[in-house]
């Protein structure tokens, strides 16, 4: 019998007792079994998104004159 095991990124299938013997080994590196991993999936509304919108800073524009200067 083989048991999935992930860690978020991909998945491994590994046989059950191989898995038993060395829970600890797979927990350390972050292998839980598949079924036990639930994802939760919200759904985001028009201001939630509006609020976490970071403004960023407009580019500062060279002086040409001064760089041909330094040439």
């Amino acid at each position: 019998m083989d048991i999935k095991l992930t860690n978020g990124k991909k998945i491994i299938v590994k046989e059950k007792k191989y898995y038993e013997a060395n829970i600890g080994h797979f927990e350390r590196n972050g292998f839980f079994p598949v079924d036990s991993v639930k994802k939760e999936i919200k759904k985001t509304s028009a201001k939630d998104l509006a609020s976490k919108v970071v403004q960023l800073k407009t580019k500062r524009k060279k002086n040409v004159k001064k760089t041909k200067k330094k040439d």
